[in-house]
């Protein structure tokens, strides 16, 4: 198999962002671990030690490493964490790759809670009038994004100041408290190319998986270039993975790669359907398992060695999802997964399609354990704008108005940048944040029930709320004996009796949610 060494392999030499990449933390030899673990398996005298291991070019470890490697034994990989700092990297790669499965964690800066500046947006390797005009978009979005955040101000703070009356006397000290909610709906004109910096944890056998899938859409000359830094990096730490490493896939490798450049008349009819099919949700449920509460019961039961005469349907589901029954729920820990009985959860299931904007997307997908099959963000798109605009930016018509213009401008700076000859994976930067991406999401109830006591409550972004209200509002519509208990955490507690009701602290929302059903949510802010 191709393999490059870390002194022959390459870095992007082509102008624009530089990424900035370091290997932060790292197990002291994993790749010698990789082989030790894999022995230990076989081994008559115990745990096989790391320092056991002898990677020598023709020697009998080097030649286990290969084989399950080849074979498809790739356990043995997930042992090692490398622990990365990333910076200079735009947040729409961090959206089309790095956020794009599970097996990763990430601590990623705020664009909620921390003010953006001018100069914090990736550069593709463009130049000439196309960078001049490239730049010149990013200025007009960032200066609307600090427009919006001053005229959205008055409609935020009597709402803020609705919420929490009793804090009107002192109205500078929350000004802050206020401006974070502008700023939440100002930063839907900023570009999908703002810079990101984070720290993000991965093991080996996903770093392989990174480097041979690097060169896939949207965004393959950035994931080349931060790739390469990553693996750079770990084989500078443990040159032993150049014994099983391969080259990355071509982009024309990909099943992708031809519809790229789809008749665009064919993706406006896409979008007409997939919206039409929504009917006026953000996540409309379009498919459930239909006995889910019938098999949710049973799994119980089968837990628990009951009978049905002894153990009802409705019994066994209050044990596995009420509060007041089921400890489990007053915990700060989620502990669903490691309860043999809140592991029935994972019978029942439910599948909705949707549409957020890419920032709000950008938070669903955090969620790793309810998949989704996320575009080609490109295959979506069209000349014509296409996106989300936030409830605080409704409720205020001039700051209305110049949001839609700004949205106008930028995408007439797309069209010209292509036109100019400017790929669409680099034009594409400048989609702003509120973007439409339209997708199919999948869950099991133990994972929906966790996802909707995160974005139920009223402290969580808006669009995902909404998103999440739909949700649960579907599921009590068709398994009302489960979908009850789809709730945020301060409902959740109360119910089993936690104190606190709202375990945000100082972060409090003001809205006494635990009081409403469903049906009265509402929130602007």
């Amino acid at each position: 198999m191709p393999v490059k060494s870390a002194t022959s392999m390459q870095g992007t030499k082509a102008s624009g962002t530089t990424p900035k990449v370091t290997l932060t933390k790292a197990f002291p030899t994993p790749f010698q671990n990789v082989v030790a673990t894999a022995r230990t398996c076989y081994s008559a005298k115990g745990i096989i030690e790391d320092d056991q291991i002898s990677l020598a070019a023709e020697g009998r470890d080097s030649a286990i490493a290969q084989s399950i490697y080849q074979a498809g034994h790739h356990t043995t990989f997930q042992h090692a964490q490398f622990q990365f700092s990333l910076s200079g990297i735009s947040r729409h790669f961090v959206w089309s790759f790095l956020h794009s499965h599970p097996f990763y964690n990430s601590e990623q800066v705020s664009q909620r809670y921390v003010r953006l500046d001018r100069d914090s947006f990736y550069i593709p390797p463009i130049e000439g009038p196309g960078l001049d005009l490239y730049q010149a978009t990013i200025e007009l979005q960032m200066q609307a994004y600090h427009d919006l955040r001053q005229a959205l101000y008055g409609v935020a703070e009597s709402e803020y100041f609705r919420i929490f009356p009793a804090r009107a006397r002192e109205k500078d000290r929350y000004k802050r408290a206020v401006l974070r909610r502008t700023q939440e709906a100002a930063r839907y004109v900023v570009p999908i190319a703002t810079l990101s910096y984070l720290y993000h944890t991965i093991n080996g056998i996903t770093l392989l998986r990174y480097w041979r899938a690097c060169q896939q859409s949207d965004v393959p000359h950035e994931q080349r270039s931060v790739v390469e830094k990553m693996v750079q990096a770990v084989l500078e730490h443990d040159p032993g993975y150049e014994l099983i490493l391969q080259e990355p896939l071509r982009s024309e490798d990909f099943v992708e790669f031809p519809w790229l450049h789809s008749d665009p008349m064919a993706r406006s009819g896409f979008r007409e359907e997939f919206d039409s099919s929504l009917n006026g949700r953000v996540s409309k449920l379009v498919d459930y398992k239909a006995n889910s509460e019938e098999v949710l019961a049973s799994a119980v039961r089968e837990v628990l060695g009951q009978a049905k005469e002894s153990l009802p349907d409705s019994e066994a589901i209050a044990l596995a999802l009420d509060p007041s029954r089921n400890p489990a729920y007053g915990e700060i820990l989620n502990l669903t997964i490691h309860i043999k009985l809140t592991r029935t959860l994972h019978h029942p299931g439910y599948t909705f399609r949707k549409r957020l904007s890419h920032a709000a997307d950008s938070q669903d997908q955090r969620h790793r354990m309810t998949p989704a099959s996320r575009p080609v963000l490109a295959t979506q798109l069209s000349e014509e704008p296409d996106y989300i605009t936030p409830s605080l930016i409704h409720a205020d018509g001039p700051s209305l108005k110049l949001f839609r213009e700004t949205m106008d401008r930028t995408w007439e700076a797309i069209g010209k940048l292509r036109k100019r000859g400017i790929s669409e994976e680099f034009a594409n930067y400048l989609l702003p944040n509120a973007v439409s991406v339209r997708y199919t999401e999948s869950s099991d109830l133990l994972n929906l029930h966790h996802k909707h006591r995160m974005r139920l409550c009223y402290n969580a972004q808006e669009e995902i709320w909404r998103a999440s209200l739909d949700e649960a509002e579907q599921v009590r519509d068709v398994h009302p004996r489960i979908g009850k208990y789809l709730l945020p955490p301060c409902t959740l507690r109360k119910m089993a009796g936690a104190r606190p009701y709202c375990p945000e602290g100082d972060r409090y929302c003001g809205v006494p949610v635990w009081k409403l059903d469903l049906s009265e949510y509402e929130r602007l802010i």
